[in-house]
Parts: C-alpha cells; sequence; structure tokens
C-alpha cells in the first residue's frame, strides 16, 4: 500500500466480494445447521455459472463507476464462498477490468506449495499490468482439516510460506531449507512488475502474534471484526511494533472493512438487506467449522497468550470475536444497524468516514451484498454507492491514527 506522504492522498474505497454461492440453502438445513460436508447433491451447476458470470458483471461495472479496487478471498468446501482459488478470480478480473486493483485477500499461506503460489502472483501482476495487491491468511479450521494440516502448524507454515514467496519475487537466484519446504537455485519467470514486490497486506483478527508479524514486516493489516475499543488495542500494539521494527505508522497502513447498504431511509436498508445478512450469518458463516476462541486455543491455532496485548475493559469483546453468529435475530441486527452504514447516502457516507476517521484507515472495503442477494440487487447497490457516496469518499483524506497518536503520547 502507498506509505509516502499522508496530503493529497484520498481515500481509496474497494469492494469485497465474498461470491456466496447464489442460492439461498436453508431449505436443507438438518437442524439449525446446513449438512457438512455438503454433498454433490445439493450442488447446481447452473447456479454455479451463474453466480461467476454475475460478479464477474459486478466488477466490470466497479471498473466503469471508478471504484479503486475490489477484494477476493479464499475459502473451501463450502457454499459460503466460491473462490477456491481467488488466483484464478484475479486472472479472470484482470482480464475483463482496466484500472481497478486487485486485492487477493487473502491466500492461505500454510495451505499451499509457496513457489508455486509466488509464481502465480508474479503472473497475475504482470496479466493486470501491476494492478496486484496480495494479501495473505491463514484460513479457518474447517480448511485444515480438508487439507490434512494440523492446525497447530499453521503459524509456521504461514511465516515459512510467506519468507519463500517475498525472497522468490526479489532475489535474483535463492535456495532455501525449512521445516516444510526445502528449495535450490530458484529463480522464477516471470517477475512481478511491482518493484521490489507487490504490495502486501494481512487481515487480523485479534492475535498478538499475526499483528507482530504485519509490523516487523511493514505490511498494511484490516482490523477484522473489531469495533471500538479493541480496535483500538489493535491498532495502538500495531504501531507499537511497527516502531519497535522502525517503522512509523500512517493511514496508508491501514484498511477498514465495512458493510454497507444504500436506501430512502435506515428503516428501508434495515428491512432489504436483512434477510441476506441473518442468512450469511445463521446458514454461511460457521458452516463445517468451529469458531470458539476456547476450542481454537485447545487445537492450537490460537496462541493462550494471543490478547495479552488487549486492556482488560477490551478482554471479553476479544474472547467473542471468533464466536460464530448461528442465534443473530433481526432484533439484535436492526439494533446493530443503528450505528452501521446502512441509510441514505449522506448517512451512509458520515458513517463511513467517521468509523474511517476514528480508526486511522485511509483505505476501506465495503460489502455491498450478502449471502445469496439478487444480481440485480447488487448492482443496483454498486449503481447507487457509485453515484451518492463513492465521490464523497475520494474527495476525503484520513491524516492520522489516533491510537497511534496515545502510543507515542
Amino acid at each position: 500500500m502507498r506509505r509516502q506522504g499522508i496530503n493529497g492522498d484520498p481515500m481509496k474505497v474497494f469492494v469485497f466480494d465474498l461470491l456466496a454461492y447464489g442460492e439461498n440453502l436453508d431449505h436443507i438445513k438438518e437442524g439449525a445447521e446446513l449438512p457438512y460436508p455438503l454433498g454433490k447433491r445439493h450442488f447446481k451447476a447452473d447456479v454455479a455459472v451463474r453466480t461467476y458470470a454475475e460478479h464477474l458483471q459486478a466488477w466490470e461495472e466497479l471498473d466503469r463507476l471508478g471504484y479503486d479496487g475490489v477484494g477476493f478471498n479464499e475459502h473451501h468446501c463450502s457454499p459460503y464462498g466460491l473462490m477456491n482459488s481467488p488466483n484464478l478470480m484475479a486472472a479472470a478480473a484482470a482480464q475483463r477490468t482496466k484500472n481497478l486493483k486487485l486485492l487477493i485477500y487473502g491466500n492461505l499461506l500454510p495451505l499451499h506449495e509457496p513457489l508455486r503460489l509466488a509464481e502465480e502472483l508474479a503472473m497475475l501482476d504482470c496479466m493486470s499490468n501491476g494492478r496486484l495487491i496480495s494479501g495473505f491468511a491463514r484460513g479457518i479450521p474447517r480448511e485444515y482439516q480438508v487439507h490434512n494440516v494440523k492446525l497447530s502448524e499453521s503459524r509456521e507454515r504461514f511465516e515459512e510460506a510467506f519468507d519463500i514467496v517475498t525472497r522468490a519475487w526479489s532475489e535474483d537466484v535463492f535456495s532455501y531449507e525449512g521445516r516444510f519446504w526445502s528449495y535450490k537455485d530458484v529463480s522464477i519467470w516471470p517477475r512481478p512488475i511491482q518493484q521490489p514486490r507487490p504490495p502486501i497486506m494481512i487481515p487480523i483478527v485479534g492475535s498478538k502474534e499475526s499483528i507482530e508479524f504485519a509490523a516487523k514486516h511493514d505490511l498494511g493489516i484490516t482490523p477484522g471484526l473489531a469495533g471500538g475499543g479493541l480496535r483500538d488495542d489493535i491498532i495502538r500494539h500495531y504501531a507499537k511494533s511497527l516502531a519497535a521494527s522502525g517503522h512509523r505508522i500512517t493511514p496508508n497502513h491501514l484498511s477498514l472493512a465495512l458493510n454497507a447498504y444504500v436506501a430512502d431511509s435506515k428503516a428501508q436498508a434495515v428491512k432489504e438487506v436483512g434477510p441476506y445478512h441473518l442468512y450469511f450469518n445463521r446458514t454461511l458463516f460457521s458452516h463445517g467449522s468451529f469458531t470458539e476462541t476456547a476450542a481454537q486455543r485447545q487445537a492450537g491455532y490460537v496462541s493462550q497468550h494471543s490478547t495479552d496485548y488487549v486492556r482488560p475493559e477490551n478482554q471479553r469483546a476479544a474472547a467473542l470475536l471468533r464466536e460464530d453468529f448461528r442465534g443473530l435475530t433481526q432484533e439484535a441486527f436492526e439494533r446493530q444497524a443503528e450505528n452501521l452504514p446502512y441509510g441514505t447516502p449522506q448517512e451512509v457516507a458520515e458513517r463511513i468516514i467517521a468509523a474511517a476517521d476514528n480508526a486511522g484507515a485511509n483505505m476501506v472495503q465495503i460489502g455491498l451484498n450478502r449471502g445469496a442477494m439478487p444480481h440485480e440487487m447488487f448492482i443496483e447497490q454498486i449503481r447507487r454507492f457509485a453515484k451518492d457516496v463513492l465521490p464523497i469518499l475520494q474527495a476525503h483524506e484520513v491524516t492520522r491514527v489516533p491510537a497511534a497518536e496515545q502510543v507515542a503520547a
């Protein structure tokens, strides 16, 4: 991400697209859950074909209307998202768009052979003429079960793969001897256009180790699902860790993930988007996985000390970060929406700017579709947001990181 100068550097607005399977599957639930594994009898090829075609059309529309970028991620074996290979989606998008930045957020480093990944990402940077932003993530427990990788190896695999990918991009010829992968006399072709490497970002749920790793390597972050005081703690620890590694935080280190919906009123927005938001949370979010922090700690995915940096008043929020949302009700969603960017264009713009200013983030990743939202509804949101909200955001610049100023003080 851009590090130089914080003046005359307007906010960048991306749309983050999970690309969920384009049919509501509540009718096949067994009790409160979708079956897992979800067998092939439930898969409809025509729905998948339509889903991919519709989202590619949506990304073309983002490009035409002047959004700064689009974000993809990687998940497996679930209708939660049909981006088993975000690199394939980015390659398709690269050929259908001209200016849109392509944020792969992200490839699951512990699960992939890293040299192949480095080569694919270098290809993508060339195919897109330098529009790649490479995000790296660890994934969720379900994906480790599918790939037969131990959860307790997740972080070590992540760090080893990161080292290999970045060395493959930047070094003329390199060799590597690691615990999981070894290579001898490697020089990849093609090379990324962006030098010394494409920008790299790390999504942060809340673990201390991920924050410190991103800071050590001067990587941009998105402080995940957290809000309020907990998000401040994440950013404060990130700023402190950056400084310890000789770097200085700026608003271009931070991006903020938010869902938004534009309507004629808050009530209309909540009514229209509510069913798709509830379907995403109740049915898709935790499909086939376990999200409870205690269980992830027991499996070795999250360390016993992962939230040591969090202030006492925010420890409960940190403990709930990975909890599932199966029990979300319409009433609870309505309460949440009171403080979220749902409503009139002016309200949506004001709430996004306020959230970005409070976090100190000069990039936002906006979710404009949820669950199995109809294509026409998604396209209408893209167009309405572009007409009435996007110009306001792109005229704004975040120039300070408030939580980091507390560290400096």
